[in-house]
């Protein structure tokens, strides 16, 4: 069995006791009442016994839910196990490569015109604009 169909799996249990432990927790008697088991001791269980089945079987749904998702993490993260961070050949070859110098002498840096902006400023924009002449009043 590949990994991708385990956690396939795994993922649609985890979903599955998900759901199974939201019904149970709903189910649950609050200090108001009950959801759905309203009534006297007359019913079917009786308050007594569904609050310790229910309680147990939440504790039970939950430890399933807790022990899913570590499995998942662990099965997810086994391709990586191999893997570091920091690859210790690469690390190695950087270490052990020599670095080259050079043989010939520094040589002063020329000076260099300053880059030209990528975008146009808005001193590009004012000079492209027509000069623009003052506005004669209507004539009347």
């Amino acid at each position: 069995m590949n990994e991708a169909m385990l956690q396939t799996i795994l993922l649609a249990a985890i979903i599955l006791v998900a759901i199974a432990l939201t019904g149970v927790v709903l189910l649950q008697r609050s200090e108001g009442g009950a959801l759905g088991m309203g009534g006297g001791p007359s019913g079917f269980m009786t308050a007594r016994g569904a609050g310790n089945l229910l309680t147990v079987t939440t504790w039970w749904l939950a430890a399933a839910l807790f022990a899913l998702t570590i499995v998942l993490t662990v099965v997810g993260n086994m391709d990586r196990a191999s893997q570091s961070v920091i690859d210790a050949d690469a690390v190695g070859a950087l270490a052990t490569t020599p670095q080259p110098q050079s043989q010939q002498p520094a040589q002063p840096q020329q000076p260099t015109t300053p880059a030209q902006p990528a975008a146009p400023s808005l001193d590009d924009l004012e000079a492209s604009l027509p000069s623009a002449a003052p506005a004669q009043p209507p004539a009347q």
